[in-house]
């Protein structure tokens, strides 16, 4: 989520299939979500028609995937016949896709067990949303393809404090440039 800024059920809804390694690309095609104990995990659709989108992940993260791809295929091994083929990323211990609520449990516990601030998975998008528009070097209309929103209005009202933030230090980037051009001449 802080490397892509995708929603929870958008990374649990990740596939194996919807990753290119070798190009390290990641196409969003479904969500995973979880209603109530007689639906249980199921997967849907993402929020809104920009929400399918591809991303470039970063070289990072594909190198963390392509490990944990090859940790994922020794707990198939370990599994054995219980092992259910689901193609999910993120599963239980015998391949069934996971539980929505567990990677919010269980970052509630490290955080508490290292006594961290704990604000939530989501904290992670925003995180990544607020980085991105703050440094200035990327526009709004590609902060918003790359979050999924379905239109930039829906990024400018969530973000505007960061909107702002990143208009002031441009405007404060131009009366610089501007100063130095004239010390030059």
């Amino acid at each position: 989520m802080i490397y892509c800024g995708m929603r929870r059920g958008e990374v649990l809804g990740i596939e194996w299939k919807d990753i290119d390694l070798s190009t390290g690309t990641c196409s969003i095609h479904r969500t995973s979500a979880y209603q109530n104990a007689e639906t249980g995990t199921y997967t849907s659709t993402p929020k809104t028609r920009s929400s399918y989108r591809s991303l470039k992940l970063p070289n990072e993260l594909v190198v963390m995937l392509t490990k944990y791809k090859m940790a994922q295929n020794c707990d198939k091994v370990s599994a054995g016949d219980q092992w259910h083929e689901t193609d999910r990323l993120f599963t239980q211990w015998n391949g069934l896709p996971m539980h929505p609520g567990r990677p919010y449990n269980w970052l509630l516990k490290f955080c508490r067990k290292h006594d961290l601030p704990f604000h939530g998975l989501h904290s992670f998008r925003h995180a990544f949303a607020t980085e991105i528009i703050t440094s200035g070097k990327v526009d709004i209309k590609t902060v918003s393809a790359v979050l999924g929103h379905s239109q930039t209005s829906t990024t400018l009202n969530i973000y505007a404090h960061e909107v702002q933030a990143a208009s002031a230090h441009a405007m404060d980037f131009i009366a610089d440039l501007i100063h130095e051009k004239r010390k030059k001449a």
